[in-house]
């Protein structure tokens, strides 16, 4: 079907069905928890259809768009149904529970948990709680008795907001738990990771522990925040993470271990592989990886040629009609974007680097998987690391041998306690000297403070259109890599510049609020008491990368507001009334009356702030007093954009 000359991309069934799941997926998402945009929709039938022939029937093309909204709409209905189990569940109250630990993350003499297996007042109830203890002895896998208040989580506000890590987690409550007991453990798999935590801690120091757990399982939440930061800013933070690269790496060592058994090397293969995604929790990547190490074990088993695209298609596919809420985890994007990046440019970029034998498959496919992740990594974290390219090249060759060394080495140390100093002493040292490296070096260089806006869609369209994939030839591909070099500059410059008038973007950050009011000159941030300081600058690296002019801080405790406006890099903090009382770098002023370039304001109390400029007044009143009587008025809430132009309100 479509296949041959004709057919402007490549037919795959999988493929084609994962577009139309995740269309449906998305589509229903963004209706639910947003306003409808008709951009997604829009973006998957543009990618529908590359698959149509030049000279395609009716009948085809008919039976192409019937199977695209059969699958759209399943995926559809899936999302659906994930949001209503989601929604189901205990009431809020205060109970005697029951729950099984599924995590621990250690910090200060509290344990932070996630449990599951909730009964509550002796019923079974779906999904997980999270749940904070004083205490330093609970472990994964231990049953807690228990008496807590209970408390529901809402569906996330925006599909791409902090608060969708809930959702995607299944975690419906959170519990403030009165008192506990530990009263048995549960979980074969659960206890075996708290073994492997208490080895590791007790043979290592914590650094090494921590560093070495996070690889081992993809927990990191106990790694050092410093650590953590530069991990994430090296562009390396996926091999922390139990991605699809462990999977493959323990697959694809244990299928050259067992090649003396012919072609049923692919049962002890897949086992190892499948206990080991049991044992990481079944996170999104690791079974994408499983899946997909199970279709190529297949296909080598049967004589059939391998296909990534075929078989990254049936991953998503699979993950998105078995829990299609993973659609908006980062997990699942940059895990099936990577494969997609290996699918579409890894042929051609190996050809263009074939002069480099040694090197040059590690350069391409380090190359596919950044040019594809871009978006979401740029998106999502509101920044682009520079030197990730060059750390994935140095590293990722160096993995296997650290990964299936630390593996081999934590596994002899479970089976023989009495020597696991010895056993772990070799990974220690390395693990140790991968701290030591991201403690000395400055490898924090990141692209950051700016959008893509619809600048993204622009980039995967051109991902699929001028990858090697698509049939065009070399003239066509030169206009057409023009065209859209000019259309996504066009649309990243129309998302972050200004050029006239008054830009105001607003936002509210895990409870507290924020506002940029942006001119061609001037940058001011207001914030509220509320808000904390690494929320400003996430907020920040979403929107604006240079220097601001003046952070104004609104509510009652402008101490503290002040306290966190002073390290935000600004020229000036501007606050209603009050006395200095800090020592900062920082100048902060007091006044009610001020100005920035054009930007005129004047503070109505501590908690409401009025701006005049374009001949339009906007208030900013993020407490409990209402803004009214202006033309625009911001009370939180809602991530908004506005532009004051030639004194006409303009919203985007």
């Amino acid at each position: 079907m479509m296949t041959g000359a004709g057919a402007r991309l490549n037919f795959r069934p999988f493929v084609f069905a994962a577009i139309a799941v995740a269309a449906g997926v998305a589509t229903f998402f963004q209706w639910k928890l947003e306003s409808f945009s008709a951009r997604y929709a829009l973006f998957f039938a543009l990618i529908g259809v590359c698959f149509l022939r030049r000279s395609a029937s009716f009948r085809r093309i008919a039976a192409v768009f019937l199977c695209f909204v059969f699958f759209c709409t399943l995926g559809a209905l899936c999302a659906y149904s994930a949001t209503e189990r989601y929604l189901s569940g205990a009431a809020a109250g205060e109970y005697e529970m029951t729950g099984t630990v599924r995590s621990v993350v250690r910090e200060h003499g509290y344990e932070k948990l996630v449990v599951g297996d909730l009964t509550v007042d002796g019923e079974r109830t779906g999904g997980n709680a999270y749940a904070v203890v004083s205490s330093e002895e609970i472990e994964t896998g231990d049953v807690l008795t228990m008496t807590a208040v209970l408390v529901r989580y809402d569906l996330p506000e925006t599909a791409d907001g902090k608060d969708c890590y809930a959702f995607v987690s299944d975690v419906r409550y959170r519990l403030t738990v009165k008192d506990y007991a530990v009263t048995g453990k549960r979980g074969v798999f659960l206890r075996l990771n708290a073994a492997l935590y208490r080895t590791l801690t007790e043979h290592m120091t914590t650094d090494e522990a921590n560093v070495s757990f996070a690889l081992l399982t993809g927990n990191g939440g106990a790694l050092d925040d410093g650590f953590s930061d530069a991990v994430r800013k090296g562009g390396i933070a996926h091999i922390f993470a139990v991605s699809g690269l462990h999977i493959g790496i323990l697959f694809g060592a244990a299928y050259l271990l067992f090649r003396p058994i012919g072609k049923y090397r692919i049962v002890p293969a897949l086992t190892l592989a499948t206990a080991y995604v049991a044992f990481c929790g079944f996170t999104v990547s690791s079974v994408r990886a499983a899946v997909m190490c199970a279709v190529a074990g297949l296909n080598d088993a049967l004589g059939r040629k391998k296909d990534l695209a075929e078989a990254t298609g049936f991953a998503a596919t699979a993950v998105l009609l078995v829990s299609s809420k993973q659609w908006l985890s980062i997990g699942f994007r940059l895990s099936f974007g990577a494969c997609l990046g290996l699918a579409l440019f890894y042929p051609s970029l190996s050809r263009l680097f074939r002069r480099l034998p040694k090197v040059g498959g590690y350069l391409s496919a380090n190359v596919s998987v950044q040019l594809f992740t871009f978006p979401v990594l740029v998106e999502a974290f509101g920044y682009w690391s520079v030197w990730g390219t060059v750390l994935n090249f140095f590293l990722i060759p160096l993995l296997p041998v650290l990964f299936l060394g630390l593996v081999v080495c934590a596994a002899l140390a479970l089976v023989l306690p009495a020597a696991a100093a010895f056993f772990l002493a070799l990974p220690a040292g390395m693990i140790s000297a991968l701290v030591y490296l991201f403690s000395v070096a400055d490898l924090s260089c990141v692209l950051t403070g700016f959008s893509l806006g619809a600048g993204a869609g622009v980039w995967y369209f051109a991902c699929v259109a001028l990858s090697g994939r698509f049939r065009l030839n070399g003239k066509a591909r030169a206009v057409a890599a023009g065209a859209f070099a000019l259309l996504f500059a066009f649309f990243v410059i129309a998302e972050n510049a200004v050029f006239a008038g008054c830009k105001i973007v607003a936002s509210d950050r895990n409870g507290g609020n924020v506002a940029l009011i942006r001119t061609p000159d001037r940058a001011v941030l207001v914030i509220d008491d509320r808000v904390g300081l690494s929320d400003c600058r996430e907020f920040l690296s979403h929107t604006y990368g240079g220097r601001l002019d003046a952070v104004l801080v609104l509510g009652e405790d402008e101490a503290r507001a002040i306290s966190v406006a002073a390290f935000l890099g600004a020229e000036e903090v501007r606050a209603c009334d009050g006395t200095e009382t800090g020592l900062r770098e920082t100048r902060v002023l007091f006044g009610e009356r001020f100005a920035y370039g054009e930007l005129q304001f004047r503070y109505e109390g501590r908690s409401r702030l009025v701006l005049i400029a374009q001949s339009c007044s906007a208030e900013f009143s993020f407490g409990e007093i209402a803004a009214t009587g202006a033309d625009l008025s911001f009370e939180g809430g809602a991530d908004l954009i506005f532009y004051l132009r030639d004194g006409i309100i303009k919203s985007l």
